[in-house]
């Protein structure tokens, strides 16, 4: 199992009790996922934390789940409306999520579930969706192991800056491709440096950090986990590092699409473990299916078979499918090969052991609950159908005749709500609740003047 409980970082609640005499701890930040994986809450005094909702939970409105990015409320969500009066939800605190933010001074946070007024759990909340696919990995005897790696791009503007000028002419941390340059990056480490030291404090496991392509584009790597762990690491790394650039002066983005040069990914890694630790995917195949079990190989097919009808779990917004672009490194084609960048699906590990597939679909706006969770039910899918793993690819798959990721969000959504298996998997409120967020993205984008059209057609139209 995890070892969690020996990371520096993570408190028990005696310790937070500890802090909160001593008058070392004085905040704590209780925070959910929502429906973009982005952390909303609220911060309580430590004791009022530690003398009523440590007992008796407390409560969010129940719009944070059915809202647009910019936190419009929006029509179409069974869950919250105008109509139901927009109630509550109960947020029930996750103990064992609780940590120091060492980038705010006597700061705790710590993850919570949500819950309706009945006490059960609010089937489309991200972390729901995630323990409900985990919990039919466990009728397998199996977990998910999980790693994101998550790029992001600095700018030497704050975020006050560019919102003045509409996110236009902003300066690069970076004005030349520092892809795994030490010069290039040691431009941004004083900021790179403050994120992994402030993340290591709050109890992740902080493995690398290195310059990507595009101009100011840098990635930080975390040590693998169980699958909801790695979830809200994810989720708390991204809020816990635009902070940290805030406070710096400075300002990053995880848009999947910044500009035209390279997009920014985040490439999940998973394989699977027995409760043993055993590792599921390990066995004696041979040929391009080498150190692969028989389950390893359903699991991969379940993949392919599953990319297109579950893409809008993996490229939720508008912006993430402008990253879908041959040759840079981002995938087109449905395939799967060793080592090769070039396919959807990668597959590493040194020795069969760590054997585990590279899922390169997701930009670095993904929400990791719902991309992680439709991993978890198209590998499931390819499990209990035994289905047949097609032969790897070598070569340039941007080239080769293969199915396509989706190239917009109405594709994705058209393809999600046909999809059988997205509705046996997470059932139809769950479906129905992402297909309106879509409709709402959708919607926005249709009603908007860009400034593509400005230039293309302001005077030469």
């Amino acid at each position: 199992m995890s070892d969690r409980s020996r990371r520096e970082g993570l408190l028990t609640v005696d310790e937070l009790r500890t802090g909160v005499a001593a008058g070392t701890i004085d905040t704590v930040v209780i925070a959910l996922p929502d429906m973009q994986g982005r952390l909303q809450g609220k911060r309580l005094t430590g004791r009022f934390f530690l003398d009523e909702v440590l007992e008796h939970d407390t409560e969010g409105c129940n719009y944070l789940l059915a809202v647009d990015v910019e936190m419009n409320t929006v029509g179409g969500y069974a869950m919250s409306s105008w109509e139901s009066g927009y109630g509550d939800f109960v947020m029930r605190p996750d103990l064992s999520t609780l940590r120091r933010t060492p980038w705010h001074d006597g700061t705790v946070l710590l993850m919570c579930d949500l819950l309706d007024g009945a006490g059960q759990p609010v089937v489309a909340a991200p972390r729901s969706i995630l323990r409900a696919q985990s919990d039919r990995l466990q009728g397998h005897g199996w977990r998910a192991m999980v790693g994101t790696e998550l790029e992001f791009m600095v700018f030497r503007d704050t975020y006050e800056d560019a919102f003045s000028r509409g996110y236009q002419h902003m300066t690069p941390a970076n004005q030349y491709n520092v892809d795994y340059s030490i010069l290039g990056t040691s431009r941004v480490e004083p900021l790179l440096r403050r994120i992994r030291q402030g993340m290591d404090g709050a109890g992740m496991r902080v493995e690398s950090a290195k310059g990507e392509c595009n101009l100011g584009q840098h990635e930080i790597a975390f040590l693998f986990d169980e699958a909801l762990i790695t979830c809200d690491n994810h989720s708390i790394y991204k809020t816990g590092s635009k902070e940290i650039a805030a406070q710096e002066g400075m300002s990053l983005t995880f848009m999947a699409k910044y500009d035209e040069r390279e997009g920014s990914s985040s490439h999940i890694h998973m394989s699977l473990r027995e409760d043993d630790g055993k590792p599921v995917f390990a066995g004696e195949g041979k040929g391009d299916r080498h150190g692969f079990s028989p389950v390893f190989e359903h699991f991969l097919a379940g993949q392919l078979h599953a990319m297109r009808e579950l893409t809008l779990f993996y490229a939720p917004n508008i912006n993430s499918y402008k990253r879908f672009v041959e040759g840079s490194f981002a995938p087109t084609a449905i395939a799967w090969g060793r080592d090769n960048r070039t396919c959807a699906l990668r597959i590493v590990g040194h020795s069969p052991s760590s054997v585990r597939l590279e899922n390169r679909v997701p930009g670095a706006d993904t929400n990791p609950y719902l991309a992680v969770s439709a991993m978890i039910a198209a590998g499931l899918y390819g499990v209990e159908h035994e289905l047949e793993l097609p032969p790897s690819f070598k070569g340039n798959a941007y080239t080769a005749d293969f199915q396509r990721i989706p190239t917009t969000l109405r594709e994705a959504l058209e393809l999600w709500e046909k999809s059988d298996l997205a509705r046996t998997a997470f059932g139809d409120e769950v479906v129905a609740h992402y297909a309106n967020y879509a409709r709402v993205e959708l919607a926005a984008f249709e009603r908007s003047v860009t400034d593509w059209e400005r230039v293309r057609g302001f005077e030469r139209l």
